[in-house]
This record gives C-alpha cells, sequence and structure tokens, in this order.
C-alpha cells in the first residue's frame, strides 16, 4: 500500500497513539478520533458510537486503522456494544464513505474467550459467552466481515495477545499500582499463562499488515511468540517495586477475593478492574499462533520479554510510577497522562 493519508480511531490511546507515531515517522499524513481533540496530533475529538462531525478526519485517506474501543471489564454490555459494536460498524461506514481501501480492524485473542487451551490458530472457532469484552468483540469482527463482503473495502481483522510497555494502563500501569497497594493475588497459583507482545513488535505488525496486499480479508493473530506464566510477567513488576514474588492462590480463592474487592470499589464509586472475569482471564492456558502472521506479513517479534520490561522500567521511573532508585525524579505515585479506557489501549 502507498504510503498515503492514513486515518486512526483511538488515535489519543496506547496503540492507536503508537501506530499513529510511527506512520508519521514514516512519512504519511495522519490524521486520528478520539474522544478528546487533540489539534496539536490532528485528532479530531468525537465518539465512534454516534455519527456525527468525526468523520471528517476520514477524509482524503487510504487507509484507517480502528483502535478504538472500552476495554474494561466493569462496562455494561450495553456501553460495550455501543463503541465496541456499533462504533466499528459507524468506522467502516465513514471508511467506505471516502473511498478507502482497507481497514484494520483491532479485535482482541479474548474472542478465543479463556477458557481457550493449548496453541490457538486463526482457525480455532470464537467463543463468546465468556465475559462483555470478548462478546462486543466477536460481534465487531462480524460486522467487519459482513462489509467486507460488499467488495466496496478491504478488512484486515487483528487479534493482538496481552500489549504492554510504555504507556499500557492494562499491563503496565494498573499492573504496577495494584501490586504496590496489595491488591494482587494471580489465580492458579500463578500459572496461567501470558501471552505478552510489546508494543514496538506490535506496531510493526500493524504495518505490515496495512502494506501487504494479501492480508485483505484475513484474521490475524499478533503475539509475542513466547508465553509466559502470569508469576513471571507481574514478577517483573513485583522486582521493580521491591517487592516479593506476586501472591498467588487457587483460582476460586483468587476470584472470590476479586469479587470482594470489586464489591468494596463499587461501594466507593471507584470500580475496580480487579474482577471475578480478571480472575478467570489470568487463569487461562492458552497461547496465540502467530504463524499466520509471520508467513503472511512476513512479521517477526523482536523485543523478548526481559528487553521489554527494561524499557518498560525506565518509563515508568521516568513518569513517577516508581521511584528512580537514587530518589531522584517524579515522586512515586505521581500520575501520569497514561490515557483512560475508554478507547484501545
Amino acid at each position: 500500500m502507498a504510503a498515503g493519508p492514513v486515518t486512526i480511531t483511538g488515535a489519543g490511546g496506547f496503540i492507536g497513539g503508537a501506530v499513529a507515531e510511527r506512520y508519521r515517522s514514516t512519512g504519511h499524513a495522519v490524521r486520528g478520533v478520539d474522544v478528546v481533540a487533540d489539534p496539536g496530533r490532528a485528532i479530531v475529538g468525537g465518539d465512534v458510537s454516534r455519527r456525527g462531525g468525526w468523520e471528517t478526519a476520514f477524509d482524503g485517506a487510504e487507509l484507517v486503522v480502528h483502535t478504538a474501543a472500552l476495554v474494561s471489564n466493569t462496562a455494561t454490555r450495553d456501553q460495550a456494544w455501543a463503541v465496541n459494536v456499533a462504533g466499528t460498524r459507524n468506522v467502516l461506514d465513514a471508511a467506505r464513505d471516502v473511498g478507502a481501501r482497507r481497514v484494520l480492524v483491532f479485535s482482541s485473542a479474548a474472542v478465543y474467550s479463556h477458557r481457550r487451551t493449548g496453541t490457538v490458530t486463526e482457525d480455532t472457532p470464537v467463543r463468546p459467552g465468556d465475559g462483555v469484552y470478548g462478546d462486543t468483540k466477536i460481534a465487531a469482527e462480524n460486522v467487519a466481515l459482513q462489509v467486507a463482503a460488499g467488495g466496496d473495502l478491504e478488512v484486515t481483522i487483528l487479534r493482538p495477545a496481552d500489549v504492554y510497555g510504555p504507556g499500557s494502563r492494562p499491563w503496565t500501569v494498573l499492573p504496577v499500582r495494584n501490586l504496590r497497594a496489595g491488591r494482587v493475588v494471580l489465580p492458579a497459583r500463578g500459572r496461567g499463562v501470558f501471552d505478552p507482545v510489546y508494543i514496538d513488535d506490535l506496531v510493526a505488525a500493524v504495518i505490515a499488515a496495512g502494506e501487504v496486499a494479501e492480508a485483505a480479508g484475513r484474521v490475524v493473530n499478533l503475539g509475542g511468540g513466547a508465553p509466559v506464566t502470569t508469576a513471571e510477567f507481574f514478577g517483573h513488576y513485583c522486582r521493580m517495586l521491591g517487592i516479593g514474588p506476586p501472591r498467588t492462590a487457587p483460582t476460586p480463592v483468587a476470584t472470590g477475593l476479586a469479587t470482594v474487592v470489586g464489591w468494596a470499589s463499587r461501594a466507593r464509586g471507584r470500580p475496580s478492574e480487579i474482577t471475578a472475569a480478571t480472575m478467570r482471564m489470568l487463569a487461562g492456558t492458552g497461547s496465540l499462533s502467530i504463524e499466520r502472521a509471520r508467513r503472511l506479513l512476513g512479521w517477526e517479534p523482536s523485543i523478548d520479554l526481559h528487553e521489554g520490561m527494561a524499557i518498560t522500567e525506565r518509563w515508568l521511573r521516568d513518569t513517577g510510577e516508581l521511584p528512580h532508585p537514587s530518589g531522584d525524579g517524579a515522586p512515586q505515585g505521581a500520575r501520569t497522562s497514561v490515557q483512560p479506557n475508554r478507547f484501545c489501549g
């Protein structure tokens, strides 16, 4: 695909912002949509769940990268449906209206369910009923495939695994804060399988998916290619915090504790992402095959967990989420500009 204009939904978020930065660095004209406008980054303010105004960001776009999503274990089904399903249809219609060539639709490994086992390929049937987020992502994929069947728009569906790195709220910032506060107890005694993919590797796959002609009409898994246990992944953050390894428990115990935390946080008016659904996810034992991405996109993750965590630790210390070893820098617990869960990433 030529170096034409690119429009990114969720452009103010973790993944969308990283994708936008990479495209700009390679000479593309980039415009974005997010709930909060940012003229300095050519981001138009708007809510993709409703048509009206934000579509101007699509004018002239050849490629659309749709990362906008409601990513939360505390969202209601109606809230998630409005953004993740109706919003996807609105984005696809806007792209088709301006004659865009292709839309990269961000889905999630959650479509396979947290009850998956073994190595999961793109041919593994999706499994609804495991939670609002996964269910709405399955529905969004169906919407995208319906639009693609019309023949006016190329669609590629991307199913990322557990994306972490500087700026990640669900898999970097929140774990650090919750581990520091002693709120984390890993289910399955920490033996659940985690499939981390570093943000820069994910972005490289996105760029390839927009360029490779054969990616049109395909579904592509994007994982790190080296799954680890949850105890190992979150253990990196414990090391950074200078505390012992993460606490673990049998899944029923961890789920019960998470339920109590959820009740208490809702009573305080501050819903927690530590829920029973989170425990079910962290107890899962499946991982993604990325053979199709390797073969189709010519993509290979290049940043292993050790290197990715080293980069992430520097960012956490520079932003004040962690103290610098010398005690210099921003104070521990300082708030950062990490985006809320309204949009993907």
